[in-house]
């Protein structure tokens, strides 16, 4: 379904982020996963994609197998950094061909070790470009859809870390609105002050989309230690701060990551968010037990 339409029949949105495992005994955890979290009905999935496309077909074989298996709406991301225009249009033909309604477009990273400079063919420079590029396939009448593909793109509740000046950060983002983009899905983040603070930005600057916030839950002392780096600087409030700081076992680390996870959740819905993104590093109790707690499993 085009996510204008879930967006305009789901006052609010809940959905689900899983990522293509490297290894093969992988995937019939993973499918497990998703077989679980299904019976919740998310509005819909997200599957992600490597650095410079690095997870490239995993992503697409996941992705079809969620649209061929489940009743699921999956929105595959797809990142510009060091692919040519010829890599993406053939992207988009497949997932047209399948039937896919969504892409979440974003400028990702390139693999690790190399540079964007070191990546060759630069035909997209930034996020806006691939927007710009899709919003012109979508014109092809290529995809069932006479609108073609819904376009999401990423939101930084605390900064884009690539753009201090957060004054140009908003121009930017206005940008890929203006381009095309249908809905906004934040990186994530733990203190709600920073995203009713970027949802009012957003509203300063004219960007009228809707913003999906997206949230992780501390499941044990190594994420705690490891999502500040993976989530490109994504921090802490202090009061969080205190409530993990001695705690000793996972499993103490786990519930309180979850009762500051459903805390979010409760303020953000009493301050009429439009939608909320859980990513679930493709777990399945942590998500099932928010929702219980929140009153809306399925």
């Amino acid at each position: 379904m085009h996510i204008t339409d879930i967006l305009e029949e789901q006052r609010t949105t809940f959905s689900f982020e899983f990522f293509p495992p490297r290894k093969e005994e992988a995937w019939r955890e993973l499918f497990d996963t998703i077989k679980d979290l299904e019976r919740l009905s998310p509005s819909f999935v997200s599957v992600t994609y490597g650095a410079g496309g690095t997870t490239r077909e995993k992503t697409h074989d996941l992705v079809v197998r969620i649209k061929d298996e489940t009743e699921l709406d999956p929105v595959p991301h797809l990142t510009c950094v060091c692919h040519e225009t010829a890599e993406v249009d053939e992207i988009l033909r497949a997932y047209a061909e399948h039937g896919i309604s969504n892409i979440m477009a974003l400028g990702g990273d390139p693999p690790r070790g190399k540079s964007a400079v070191e990546c060759g063919a630069q035909d997209f420079l930034h996020a806006v470009d691939l927007v710009h590029f899709i919003r012109q396939f979508n014109g092809l009448g290529i995809h069932p859809d006479p609108r073609g593909f819904g376009i999401g793109v990423a939101g930084f509740p605390e900064g884009h870390p690539a753009t201090p000046n957060r004054i140009l950060e908003m121009d930017y983002l206005k940008q890929k609105v203006d381009m095309g983009a249908d809905y906004i899905c934040t990186q994530l983040f733990f203190d709600n002050r920073d995203f009713f603070d970027f949802r009012e930005r957003c509203e300063i600057s004219g960007i009228r989309v809707p913003i999906v916030a997206g949230l992780m839950p501390i499941i044990s002392r190594r994420s705690f230690q490891r999502t500040p780096e993976l989530a490109l600087g994504s921090r802490y409030p202090s009061a969080f701060l205190r409530r993990i700081e001695h705690l000793e076992t996972d499993s103490d680390i786990a519930k309180a990551g979850i009762e500051w996870t459903v805390r979010q959740c409760y303020e953000l819905l009493e301050n009429d968010v439009r939608g909320i993104h859980f990513y679930t590093l493709n777990r399945s109790p942590l998500t099932i037990e928010i929702f219980k707690r929140l009153g809306v499993e399925g």
